[in-house]
């Protein structure tokens, strides 16, 4: 066996997910961890066809145990974020990667593992381009999750894999065009190293938390990831341009959402980021200067690379529709959202009081944080604790705060851990005159 070719266990430790690790192998040094090369089962065959399809499914149905999941998208190549690829694994059937452009149905897959834990790292990134494509997991353990509430300061993948497991996963493809075809050996041998050590992750993390008194927790965070209504179109999305802050007059703010528009039109079109058509730099700084002629446009910044030249005419034609715009059609500033609390940075000079309000519970949630090993926020979602803060409940007292958490969205555990402090930590402030 060549060094960091099969994984066996915890090559760091003596022992790993509940005692279901093997001894670390004794050409191991224990601080160092080993370099993941290959996956265990030999190089990994990409399912393209109905007929692979089947059979892969058929596989991963005759078996018994979590199913690790994951996707590769092209968000920085192509438009949106479907997958272009999944990889599954499963004790017993190996591990399989599906492309979804040959094989864009996964509703038979979604049949098949109806019953069955979905192992995910990051869960809410992938499980909507696997709804997309009819994959629907019922039952989760999201291993970033897990690791979160389990107090690591770091929870990418490969930090967990390293810390929990002793394995280095290699992440020079993080950034690869996963939608080119056909997809590279390498790349393919990449993606199936992601989900080879996600079940043993997955078995370690559970046995922490339980360890711990944190399974509970745990299975309720999951189930509100899978319960998670999808977000709909923003309001406004080309106010999220980066770069829009040094945009200071309103028909400046015009060109962005001219330029915006006309960039996502063509990504659309061409199926492209839209960054590789316009990078939000070029937009920013048309919108700065105020560009006359198609000369002056192209000299700026960010449209002299080749996908900006190819579109130069629409983008002079998009600045002169705003030039010719009266000024009561021009957009304003972004307003606060019509439901919930201002921004915080204005609560001081708008309500005094919810800024003190505001204060408290977040003193009150950072020590509790600290006592159970979890960020601040995930022991109580920020926007929960915004809410709160800005319109409290009254009377102000266990049951009321309690009712008003569950109201806003926080989850059993999170009401049981800080409704009690939180509203004695009120209660004081009322004691003293300062709400």
């Amino acid at each position: 066996m060549t060094e960091g070719t099969r994984p066996i266990g915890n090559p760091a430790t003596s022992s790993g997910a509940a005692g279901t690790a093997d001894p670390a192998p004794p050409d191991v040094e224990v601080s160092r961890p080993v370099p993941l090369l290959d996956p265990r089962d030999g190089p990994p065959v990409l399912v393209a066809s109905a007929g692979e399809l089947d059979k892969a499914v058929d596989a991963l149905a005759r078996r018994e145990g979590p199913v690790a999941v994951d996707a590769e998208r092209a968000s920085g190549f192509r438009y949106g974020h479907r997958a272009f690829l999944v990889q599954l694994r499963r004790r017993g059937a190996g591990t399989i990667l599906i492309d979804p452009i040959a094989c864009p149905d996964l509703s038979g897959l979604d049949a098949a593992l109806a019953d069955t834990e979905v192992v995910l790292h990051a869960a809410s990134q992938d499980l909507p381009c696997l709804a997309e494509l009819g994959f629907r997991p019922r039952a989760l353990f999201d291993t970033e999750l897990a690791g979160r509430l389990l107090g690591f300061p770091r929870v990418g993948l490969g930090a967990l894999v390293e810390s929990v497991l002793g394995w280095a996963l290699e992440k020079g493809h993080a950034a690869a065009d996963w939608s080119v075809r056909p997809l590279p050996a390498e790349l393919l041998r990449y993606a199936a190293l992601d989900v080879e050590l996600l079940v043993e992750l997955r078995d370690d993390l559970a046995a922490r938390l339980a360890a711990e008194g944190k399974t509970e927790w745990a299975r309720q965070e999951f189930a509100a990831v899978l319960a998670a209504k999808p977000t709909g179109p923003r309001p406004d999305p080309w106010r999220r341009t980066s770069g829009i802050h040094r945009v200071h007059s309103r028909r400046g703010l015009a060109i962005v959402r001219e330029l915006w528009e006309e960039r996502d039109k063509i990504a659309r079109r061409r199926d492209l980021s839209p960054g590789r058509v316009l990078p939000d730099m070029a937009i920013v700084e048309a919108a700065r200067s105020l560009p006359g002629s198609q000369a002056d446009l192209t000299q700026l910044p960010g449209f002299q690379g080749r996908g900006a030249r190819r579109h130069a005419a629409a983008w002079l034609r998009a600045v002169q529709r705003v030039r010719g715009q009266p000024d009561q059609n021009l957009p304003g500033p972004a307003m606060p959202p019509p439901e919930g609390p201002p921004p915080t940075h204005r609560w001081r000079e708008r309500d005094p009081a919810a800024a003190r309000r505001l204060a408290a519970v977040r003193t009150v949630v950072a020590a509790l944080a600290d006592e159970h090993t979890v960020p601040a926020e995930n022991l109580l979602p920020p926007d929960v604790v915004r809410r709160l803060a800005w319109q409290p409940p009254e009377p102000q007292d266990p049951r009321t705060v309690a009712a008003d958490l569950a109201a806003h969205g926080a989850r059993p555990w999170q009401v049981d851990l800080t409704a009690l402090p939180i509203s004695k930590a009120l209660a004081r402030l009322e004691e003293k005159g300062e709400i």
